[in-house]
């Protein structure tokens, strides 16, 4: 059967999803992909007359029930449409299935997907990879405007909720990838393009994300939490391999396979899958004895537009807490958080690296 790659782009408020999709659709179809967009559901929906913001339950219920069902739909659709094509083909879908899940209470989704024959997890593994942007209301708020969509009403504070309500809904999925806002907006559509070149395993140049060893001196607000068990495994001389197991506080368990390919000084194709349990476990045969298993903490937030992961390390490496950041450019500062202190800038120091990190000491 054709590989055909889901990407789901989303975010919050004013989050630059529309510039993003018509230069996707550019850029791939001029490499020879056959880009399919399905639009945002929700907007469709309120342009037909539905009010998402009524007071009537019963009216919002059935509203939210027909926005999963339609949004289904057209994925499972456009998926078969896109096994007909002759070249590569990729789905970009403007949201997905878990947004709708960030604008009502717990108990409503779980009826709403219980009668749709599915759950928050079925949902999330319906894609290869998902994109957030972050909202302009967090960090570019001079650039923040909803008339680009006349449907969209949410003020600044508004906004930043459901900016985060919206990365929770999304955390367990294995290849989520938070897009800061950057000092160019250019910057923020380039590095959307280059994680959805990765997820179709086209070659990317090697970038350092900046990493920081810090300590912590005071509560670190909004975080999604997460504990994290990484184990990497025999490979060729050229190649990395980790197999990582991601446990959150609701016993959900996501478990995924990556492997780094190095191309030559500058370049890697990256290519990640995940695992079922059974075959976790099996593939923990395939260990490497020379490197230890990695257990760490991680608190993952966004603080003035940029998004960072705090990482705090266990057993063999307990007392290490380092803070990496995720897409901001040589060219920007960082947006340090008054809870955390710098101790030492890491950016680039190999002997950080996970990979290294691992190796057995003594």
């Amino acid at each position: 059967m054709k590989d055909i790659k889901k990407i789901v782009l989303t975010g919050g408020p004013c989050a630059g999803k529309t510039t993003a999709l018509v230069k996707i659709i550019d850029h791939f179809s001029s490499m020879g992909f056959k880009v399919f967009t399905i639009p945002e559901v929700p907007t469709l929906f309120a342009q037909a007359g539905v009010d998402y913001l009524t007071k009537n339950r019963n009216f919002f219920y059935e509203s939210e029930k027909a926005t999963l069902e339609m949004q289904l739909a057209l994925e499972d659709k456009f998926t078969k449409i896109a096994e007909q094509v002759d070249e590569p083909a990729v789905i970009v879908c403007d949201r997905g299935a878990m947004d709708i899940s960030a604008y009502m209470a717990g108990e409503m989704w779980d009826e709403i997907t219980h009668l749709a024959g599915t759950d928050s997890s079925a949902l999330r593994s319906r894609y290869d990879a998902v994109l957030h942007l972050v909202s302009a209301a967090d960090g570019a708020e001079e650039f923040y405007t909803t008339s680009n969509n006349k449907e969209r009403t949410e003020g600044l504070e508004l906004a930043r909720t459901l900016d985060k309500k919206v990365i929770n809904a999304w955390s367990e999925h294995p290849h989520v990838r938070v897009i800061n806002n950057h000092q160019d907006f250019n910057a923020k559509i380039n590095r959307v393009l280059k994680e959805i070149s990765a997820v179709l395993g086209l070659p990317q140049p090697i970038t350092e994300e900046r990493k920081y060893i810090v300590r912590v001196t005071g509560d670190v607000p909004s975080t999604t939490t997460s504990h994290i068990t990484q184990t990497y495994l025999v490979s060729d001389p050229d190649t990395e391999v980790r197999l990582r197991k991601r446990e959150w506080a609701n016993g959900n368990v996501v478990n995924v396979h990556t492997s780094k390919k190095s191309l030559g000084a500058n370049q890697q194709v990256e290519t990640e899958r995940q695992v079922s349990n059974a075959l976790y476990e099996s593939m923990l045969l395939q260990a490497d004895p020379y490197r230890q298993t990695i257990r760490k903490h991680r608190k993952s937030f966004i603080w003035k537009g940029q998004y960072f992961e705090l990482d705090t390390y266990e057993r063999q490496l307990e007392g290490l807490v380092i803070l990496e950041t995720k897409g901001i450019t040589d060219k920007e500062n960082v947006n340090f958080p008054p809870f955390l202190e710098v101790v030492k800038d890491i950016t680039g120091d190999k002997k950080y690296y996970n990979y290294n990190l691992a190796l057995h000491r003594g």
